[in-house]
């Protein structure tokens, strides 16, 4: 699984860059436009937690758990439009520190490890862009990656109140996803081996699961899957409207752009990271469908 460090790189480094762009409590994951992309990102957005809220029943007196909750836009939502109770988790120092300043029960601490002595058991569950970070790409060349996912359910299962219900939104690779010893940093800028190469280097210790297939089969005994639906084509508009926001000049956030350049000449691997401000290596994997994106929902057997 990706550690503290490599989630911290992706989500603290960037913590007040992307708050500056995209809010306060701003969502880092696919929005659901379905099909309608006269919508803002912010209604998009706001139609996905609704759709969450309502396939998990979510309604005041629930008690939620919000697993790698980013910066915390379905707790604030829970909160203040569903009144139920909700805590999120996180691994990043930088995302939880901004929740709990604008007001939400933030705790830093591994999802997976996670007990019913720790917080008690839940109505309802989320883990929305957290699954893609579980498995590293050692752990699957190890063979690893089924059963990573298989304990992660269970824990999940024994967290939940009996017919409970599981938000699962995650990446995936589809079928044109490219064999592992092709991927390389140094093929021609553009090409898949390229872009893939980039995603790695943009989300250390990450690995995604093969298809929706490998969750659901995961998921079993312990789940029946309720509802299945590809929101590909949402994250392609949705990362066109991110790109926009963090181009948008505000002075405070160019001028940490500006205090990036030292390390950003000095260290070829951090180029490499911060490639992703000038091509988007997902929104290309999933143009190309070398990847695809999943909104789950599961029912406690």
């Amino acid at each position: 699984m990706a550690d503290k460090s490599d989630l911290d790189f992706t989500y603290t480094t960037i913590d007040k860059i992307f708050r500056l762009s995209i809010g306060e409590t701003g969502d880092f994951s696919g929005a659901k436009y379905d099909g309608d992309f006269s919508m803002s990102l912010e209604e998009a957005q706001k139609a996905k937690h609704k759709f969450i809220a309502d396939s998990l029943f979510i309604r005041e007196g629930s008690r939620v758990l919000d697993m790698a909750c980013g910066w915390g836009p379905f707790c604030k939502y829970i909160k203040e439009e569903r009144g139920a109770e909700i805590i999120g988790l996180t691994l990043s120092e930088g995302q939880a520190k901004a929740c709990r300043a604008n007001g939400l029960n933030v705790v830093v601490k591994d999802c997976r490890t996670v007990k019913p002595e720790d917080f008690g058991t839940f109505d309802a569950i989320t883990c929305i862009g957290g699954l893609e970070h579980f498995c590293s790409i050692e752990q699957w060349q190890q063979g690893k990656q089924e059963e990573i996912y298989r304990n992660f359910f269970k824990t999940i299962h024994n967290l939940l109140h009996a017919q409970g219900r599981f938000y699962m939104q995650t990446m995936t690779f589809s079928k044109k996803m490219l064999p592992f010893n092709e991927i390389d940093i140094n093929a021609e800028p553009g090409s898949a081996a390229y872009v893939l190469a980039l995603m790695m280097k943009e989300f250390p210790g990450s690995w995604l699961p093969y298809g929706p297939e490998m969750v659901i089969r995961n998921a079993e005994p312990d789940f029946n899957l309720i509802s299945k639906s590809s929101g590909r084509l949402d994250y392609i508009e949705t990362i066109s409207q991110w790109r926009k926001k963090f181009r948008q000049f505000k002075l405070e956030k160019y001028l940490l752009y500006l205090a990036l350049i030292p390390k950003y000449l000095m260290s070829k691997e951090f180029r490499h990271q911060v490639a992703i401000f000038q091509i988007s290596p997902n929104k290309v994997c999933f143009e190309r469908e070398i990847m695809d994106h999943y909104r789950l929902v599961f029912e406690k057997t």
